[in-house]
C-alpha cells in the first residue's frame, strides 16, 4: 500500500529538490579534502581577520584554498581581502564560481551577491540554512585541499548548519587571553563535541602587543589564557597571535595580502607556526 490513512506517501517537488541539491552537496564537498569552520564564542575577537588571512597564507603555500563567509548579518571577508566585484551568475541565477582572489584562492560571502555594503540582511533561521546550503550546492568549487568557512559568533543557526551540512568540517576557535572571551569559548568546544566536530584546535589572538616605539610586549588582554584553556578543555594549542597596528591598519584597507610580503615580523612568525601545525594536523 503507498498510501495510509488518506496520504500520499509520494515524493513533493520540494522533496525532489532537497534530494538533488543534497546530492550536489555531496558531490561539491567529495572534492575538498579538508573543510575547516573558524568560529568564537564571542565578537571582537578577530576571527574574520584569522579566517581570511589563513586562507590567504595556505593558499600561497600552493594549495587550492576557498574562502566562505557565512557571517551572513555582519560579512567581514570582502572588506578584509577589498573584494568589490559580484560572482558570476547562470541564466537561471545560479552561482557558477567563486571570484578569483588569486589563482589559487577562491571567495564567495553574502554580500558579492547583494552588491551593497550597507544593506541590511534581517533573515530568520531558515533563510540563513537555505543561503548556507547553495553556497556550498551551487557553487562550482572545484578540487580543493581546504575550504575555511567564516562562521558568525556564538553556537546559532551558521554553526549548526555547517556542522549539519558538513559531516567532516573541522573546527578552529578562536579566542583572546581574556576571561570573558575565554568563558564564551568553553561553550563552543562543548558545541562541537554535541555535534561531533573534530577541533582542529584554539588560536589565541591579540596576545600581547609589541609597542613600536620601544619593543616592549604590552599584555593589553592578559596572556596565556588561551594555552591553559586549551590544555584543560583537551584541545590542540595552535598558537598565540600578537595584537599589531600594521595587521588592523592593512585589514581596514583591505590589503591584508600584503602583510604576507613582511615575513620578518614577528605576527607573520606566528602565523607560520599556525599554519604549519594545520598542514601536519
Amino acid at each position: 500500500m503507498t498510501e495510509q490513512c488518506g496520504m500520499d506517501s509520494r515524493p513533493t517537488p520540494g522533496d525532489l529538490e532537497r534530494a538533488e541539491q543534497d546530492r550536489m552537496i555531496t558531490d561539491s564537498l567529495s572534492r575538498i579534502k579538508r573543510k575547516i569552520l573558524v568560529m568564537s564564542g564571542k565578537g571582537g575577537v578577530g576571527k574574520s581577520t584569522v579566517a581570511a588571512y589563513l586562507a590567504l597564507l595556505l593558499s600561497r603555500k600552493g594549495s587550492p584554498v576557498g574562502l566562505m563567509d557565512v557571517d551572513l548579518h555582519g560579512p567581514s571577508i570582502p572588506h578584509l581581502l577589498d573584494i568589490r566585484g559580484g560572482l558570476d551568475m547562470r541564466e537561471e541565477e545560479k552561482v557558477v564560481k567563486p571570484f578569483a582572489f588569486s589563482e589559487k584562492l577562491g571567495v564567495v560571502s553574502l554580500e558579492m551577491l547583494l552588491g551593497d555594503r550597507d544593506a541590511a540582511v534581517i533573515w530568520r533561521g531558515p533563510l540563513k540554512i537555505s543561503a548556507i546550503r547553495q553556497f556550498i550546492s551551487d557553487i562550482e568549487w572545484g578540487t580543493l585541499d581546504f575550504l575555511i568557512v567564516d562562521s558568525p559568533p556564538g553556537t546559532g543557526d551558521e554553526p549548526l548548519t555547517v556542522a549539519q551540512t558538513i559531516p567532516d568540517a573541522e573546527a578552529l576557535i578562536v579566542t583572546t587571553p581574556q576571561e570573558i572571551s575565554l568563558a564564551d569559548v568553553r561553550k563552543s568546544i562543548n558545541f562541537c563535541r554535541q555535534v561531533h566536530m573534530k577541533m582542529v584546535g584554539l588560536v589565541e589572538n591579540m596576545s600581547g602587543f609589541v609597542c613600536p616605539h620601544c619593543g616592549d610586549t604590552i599584555d593589553l588582554f592578559g596572556s596565556g589564557g588561551g594555552e591553559k584553556t586549551a590544555r584543560e578543555m583537551g584541545i590542540p594549542f595552535l598558537g598565540a597571535i600578537p595584537a599589531d597596528s600594521r595587521m588592523v591598519e592593512l585589514g581596514d584597507q583591505g590589503k591584508l595580502d600584503r602583510l604576507a610580503e613582511q615575513s620578518a615580523w614577528e605576527i607573520n612568525r606566528a602565523y607560520g607556526e599556525i599554519v604549519e601545525k594545520i598542514l601536519n594536523s
